[in-house]
């Protein structure tokens, strides 16, 4: 279908769609198909670059965009355009599921998207129109006045029925489309359609790792489907990386390896000091409660425990003595256990480039997404974006370790920036759920502007807040964030997210509050993401828009 046709890949900026990305090139390298690469931050773009390239293209592929709203009413396209959506957002609309001829869906067989029926929500023309044809054909004036009572009743009948469908419609609609949440991720969803042309390769499937631990960083998926899709993912490793299948192979300079593990659950550890990594992962400072006196201590006593030097624990993790290396998690998972963190140890999986270079699959989440959202000016736009997508091929290292270092100061200013509104009570109770607004000229502030930046602190923010609060009702709540987007033009950006249980599944109804509170206050918002929970709104409408979420969901 698409060999002889050039195609727009439209792509979000995130990582499991830079890493779907990567997949579909190296399909597209297989069988020389010409592609455009665009990539889109948000709904104006996505629209801008299809008004700038309908007219050379017939065939445009979203990448984690474009599932959740209407595209045809949104984009108006001719009628022999076609769109291929992979996208990880849900509930992907109806219009999109029901229409066959001109978008085409690409998702796992087995992901339950529980739509309605299509008879529930969709009409056929005919029944609408009334037989309002009221013949005069001539009988008795008797006659005709029964057949007229006759038509009055069957119309009031036809009416009545239609008012309750269109009734049952609404209510339908509004429980479908109630939560956002988010599906399998992209990057497997392209591997697996690699897999079935029997065109996967050993990259191929670490993109798709990457991107499922994406998912995973990013906190939009339950650990139950996690880990129920590091399963699938684990019989294609070893599949692919069987240790001795030739000599030649494992002991060469550029080979690759792929290897299933338990590692531990703190960011960057390898690439870091031990310590560094303990004080900046959320799950380890938020259970010793590390912005605290006390937590400090128990940090001190946790090292002690495990029997480890200071001296050894605070220098470059690949300067440790090796003889502590050998059974540092084994030593860690048991203090840690000790001190309250029993889900320290993560299923993951690491790859090897040639003899000394090994990452672990978070790794290079947080280097990608660092580089994806440097706010070091350096060149056009799509810099970030391009630079972000070099990394990921394993010829760039130099890219890869300079998202390392990136990603270093991003958990820093997220764990100092945590820190500091737990300190001054910066996290207020709102009634149905928490707010927190960063102040313009806090440290870091800048770096807080970007979604994924602000996502990562609003949820290590909660997990704190749940760890420090003596309130039990605070505990269940869900959090708004806040931070200034654009000093000049008065904005702010504000993200929404779900309460933080064990049992939570991750779905997120802020979306549709936001637009039903922007609306019911004319606030002047822009819903220009594709996560409906993130919007940019004026600063000075910020205090109605607020008012009227209160009172929405209390």
């Amino acid at each position: 279908l698409l060999f002889l046709q050039r195609v727009l890949l439209l792509v979000a900026s995130d990582v499991d769609a830079l890493c779907a990305c990567k997949i579909l090139q190296a399909l597209f390298q297989c069988d020389h198909v010409q592609y455009t690469l665009v990539p889109v931050s948000g709904w104006q773009e996505l629209e801008t670059a299809f008004l700038e390239h309908k007219d050379q293209f017939k065939y445009f592929v979203l990448i984690n965009c474009g599932a959740n709203v209407d595209l045809l009413e949104i984009l108006q396209p001719e009628e022999d355009t076609f769109f291929f959506v992979c996208d990880s957002h849900r509930p992907i609309n109806v219009v999109n599921v029901y229409n066959d001829t001109q978008i085409k869906l690409l998702v796992k067989q087995d992901d339950d998207l529980d739509v309605p029926a299509y008879d529930d929500i969709f009409r056929d023309e005919e029944d609408e129109e009334e037989d309002s044809e009221n013949e005069n054909d001539g009988s008795e004036p008797s006659e005709k006045r029964r057949r007229f009572e006759e038509d009055v009743i069957e119309r009031t009948m036809k009416r009545r029925q239609r008012r309750e469908w269109e009734a049952r419609r609404r209510e339908i609609l509004f429980d479908y489309e109630q939560y956002e949440y988010h599906g399998t991720s992209s990057a497997m969803v392209m591997f697996d359609l690699a897999w079935i042309m029997s065109k996967d390769l050993n990259d191929m499937l670490w993109w798709a790792i990457v991107g499922l631990t994406d998912q995973w960083v990013q906190d939009k998926i339950t650990q139950m489907k996690y880990v129920t899709d590091i399963g699938i993912l684990q019989r294609h490793v070893s599949r692919h990386n069987h240790r001795n299948e030739d000599e030649e192979n494992s002991l060469s300079i550029d080979c690759m390896r792929i290897a299933f593990e338990y590692d531990l659950r703190l960011a960057l550890y390898q690439h870091w000091s031990l310590y560094e990594s303990l004080c900046n992962t959320s799950y380890t400072s938020a259970s010793l409660k590390l912005w605290s006196v006390q937590g400090q201590k128990r940090l001190q006593e946790f090292l002690a425990d495990m029997g480890l030097p200071l001296k050894q624990v605070k220098q470059k993790f690949n300067s440790m003595d090796m003889s502590l290396k050998e059974n540092l998690r084994e030593m860690i998972e048991e203090s840690a256990n000790k001190f309250g963190m029993k889900d320290l140890r993560v299923q993951t999986f690491s790859i090897h480039f040639g003899f000394k270079n090994k990452f672990s699959a978070s790794d290079i989440v947080y280097a990608t997404a660092s580089l994806m959202e440097n706010i070091e000016k350096e060149g056009p736009e799509t810099t970030n974006f391009i630079k972000a997508l070099d990394s990921l091929s394993r010829g760039n290292l130099d890219k890869l370790h300079q998202g390392l270092d990136l990603a270093k100061r991003q958990l820093r200013a997220i764990q100092q920036t945590v820190a500091s509104c737990i300190c001054t009570n910066l996290v207020i109770s709102q009634g149905p759920f928490l707010y927190c607004c960063l102040m313009e000229g806090t440290p870091d502030v800048k770096l807080f502007s970007k979604p994924v930046s602000l996502c990562l602190l609003s949820k290590y923010l909660l997990k704190s807040f749940v760890c420090s609060t003596k309130n039990k009702r605070c505990k269940l709540l869900p959090l708004i964030m806040a931070a200034p987007m654009d000093v000049e033009q008065g904005t702010v950006i504000m993200v929404g997210i779900p309460p933080e249980t064990d049992s939570s599944d991750k779905k997120n109804f802020f979306g549709r509050a936001f637009e039903k509170a922007a609306d019911s206050t004319n606030s002047r918002t822009l819903h220009n993401h594709f996560d409906m929970s993130i919007i940019e709104l004026k600063t000075e409408d910020r205090g109605k828009f607020l008012d009227a979420l209160i009172s929405l969901l209390s």
